[in-house]
């Protein structure tokens, strides 16, 4: 799956465009609007950017939990060469502050990156300071010709990039999961 991006002003062509999409097959999961104004989108049925996937909570995570791998496994390591694990304690503190370690790290990524704009959507910013809407689609091989088609009739959305998607399980997991909500009691 490829991201395209495009930059727009007019929402309610984003309403008439998302319905395009998901009247030749598109689903909710591929297509988002990433806006400062989040109440305009409500009242236009937009789909949304959840609040947290705005921010780089999931980006710095990961990244700092493998500092905390590194820490945790320093740790083990120098206990071992020091010699400190033969001693009546044993392994037991060691693995204990490996594991405080590694949680402490990823935890301090989470932090960081809540305080930051998502690394996907950083270039954008200015765009969305200025009141501009960015309009992304998560596009199968097989659909690049669909969005080409809908996206000619309306020339308002300007191309912005393109991207690396949503991968296409956590896609399709989605669909399953609204699948299955929508006819469970």
């Amino acid at each position: 799956m490829i991201r395209h991006y495009y930059v727009t002003n007019d929402l309610d062509d984003l309403e008439q465009v998302e319905q395009e999409l998901e009247s030749q097959g598109f689903t909710e999961p591929q297509i988002h609007v990433l806006s400062e104004h989040d109440v305009e989108l409500k009242e236009h049925h937009l789909h949304e950017v959840e609040s947290v996937l705005k921010l780089d909570v999931v980006h710095s995570t990961k990244v700092w939990s493998i500092f905390g791998i590194i820490g945790a496994i320093s740790t083990l390591l120098l206990a071992y060469l020091m010699g400190w694990t033969n001693t009546a304690a044993g392994w037991l503190p060691f693995i204990f502050l490996s594991i405080v370690l590694l949680g402490f790290f990823t935890w301090e990524g989470g932090f960081i990156g809540i305080q930051k704009p998502n690394i996907n959507f950083e270039r954008f910013q200015e765009l969305l300071h200025k009141g501009k809407h960015i309009f992304f689609v998560d596009v199968e091989p097989e659909q690049e010709m669909i969005i080409d088609k809908v996206m000619q009739y309306h020339p308002h959305l300007k191309m912005a990039g393109v991207g690396e998607a949503t991968p296409h399980w956590v896609v399709r997991s989605q669909d399953n999961f609204k699948r299955f909500m929508k006819f469970m009691p």
